[in-house]
C-alpha cells in the first residue's frame, strides 16, 4: 500500500511526517502522523507508541500540542497518530451536524449499523490496518504501546482489552470510562451499533475489564477540575471494575487542571515513561 507524503518537519533531532494513504478498512482516503527520532535513522527497529486523540480531533492536535517529541526523542519511541474518524464526502456525518458524533467522533469500534457500518471501522483500522502499513515502512519492531485522551482513552483502553498480546503497555488521560453510561456513549453506540445494549459492553472498558485474563497495568490520569468528569468521563466507575476484576489501574486524580492539552502536556513525560519501560527502550 503507498503512501503519500503530505508535510515534514524536523523536531529534536527527528521528524514529524503526515501521510496521506487509501484505507480498505474505511473505505477512504485517511490521514496520518508519525514521529520518527533521532536514532530511526541509526538502523534497527524501534517500539512504537499509538495515539489516539479525542472528539472533534485529528492527527495534528496531539502531535503540536502535546509535547511529547522532545521525550520521544531521548527515549527512542516512535509515535504514530491517527485521525479519529473516516472522512471524505462520501463518508456520513452527524444528521444533525453535531460535533460529538460521526466525522470527528469514531469512537474507535467497528459500526454495524447502516448508514456507519460501511465506514465506521477504526477499530480493525487502529489495531490491524494502520499497524501493518506503519510497520511495512519505517523501521518499527512488534512491540507497540497505546494511549489517547478522552474519547481516545476509551479507545486505548478498549483497544488493549480486547486484543490480548497486541500491546505492551496501555495508558490514557481523562478517558470515557463507561460509555455505556455516559450521553457521548450512549447517542454513539445507539447509532453505530444499534438499540441492543448487550452489543454495547463489547466497546465498554468496564465491561471488558472484567473479562480481561491478560492484565496489563493501566496507568490513567484524570483532572479533577475536568467539566465532563462527573458526567462522561466516570473514573470511579473504571476504578471500581479494575478493583473487582483484581486488575492494576494507576489512576491519578490531578488536581487543578482540566480537559485540555494543558493537562497533557503537563503529566505526557510520565506517559511515555511508562511505556518505554514495559516496551524495553
Amino acid at each position: 500500500m503507498s503512501l503519500e507524503n503530505i508535510s515534514c518537519q524536523k523536531s529534536f533531532g527527528g521528524w514529524h511526517k503526515r501521510y496521506r494513504h487509501r484505507s480498505e478498512v474505511l473505505g477512504c482516503d485517511m490521514v496520518f502522523a508519525v514521529y520518527l527520532p533521532p536514532q530511526a535513522e541509526q538502523g534497527g527497529k524501534l517500539p512504537v507508541l499509538y495515539w489516539l486523540s479525542g472528539l472533534t480531533c485529528t492527527d495534528e492536535n496531539f502531535m503540536q500540542k502535546a509535547g511529547a517529541m522532545r521525550m520521544a526523542a531521548e527515549l527512542g519511541l516512535i509515535i504514530v497518530a491517527p485521525d479519529t474518524s473516516p472522512r471524505g464526502p462520501d463518508v456520513p456525518g452527524d444528521p444533525d451536524g453535531a460535533w460529538d458524533f460521526g466525522l470527528g467522533a469514531g469512537f474507535y469500534l467497528n459500526a454495524t449499523q447502516e448508514p456507519w457500518s460501511r465506514h465506521y471501522r477504526m477499530h480493525d483500522y487502529v489495531v490491524q490496518e494502520l499497524p501493518a502499513l506503519v510497520e511495512a515502512h519505517f523501521p518499527t519492531s512488534d512491540k507497540r504501546g497505546i494511549s489517547g485522551h478522552s474519547m481516545g482513552g476509551h479507545g486505548a483502553l478498549v483497544c488493549a482489552l480486547r486484543n490480548p498480546g497486541r500491546y505492551l503497555s496501555v495508558s490514557a488521560f481523562s478517558p470515557i470510562n463507561n460509555p455505556i453510561d455516559c450521553p457521548w456513549g450512549q447517542k454513539a453506540f445507539s447509532r453505530y451499533l444499534g438499540e441492543d445494549r448487550s452489543k454495547w459492553r463489547e466497546w465498554d472498558a468496564c465491561a471488558l475489564i472484567a473479562e480481561a485474563y491478560e492484565k496489563l497495568p493501566l496507568l490513567v490520569d484524570q483532572g479533577d477540575r475536568d467539566d465532563f468528569l462527573a458526567t462522561q468521563l466516570k473514573p470511579e466507575a473504571l476504578q471500581q471494575a479494575a478493583k473487582l476484576a483484581g486488575h492494576p489501574l494507576t489512576l491519578r486524580l490531578q488536581p487543578g487542571y482540566d480537559h485540555s492539552y494543558f493537562f497533557i502536556a503537563s503529566f505526557i513525560d510520565d506517559h511515555l515513561q511508562h511505556h518505554a519501560r514495559a516496551l524495553g527502550v
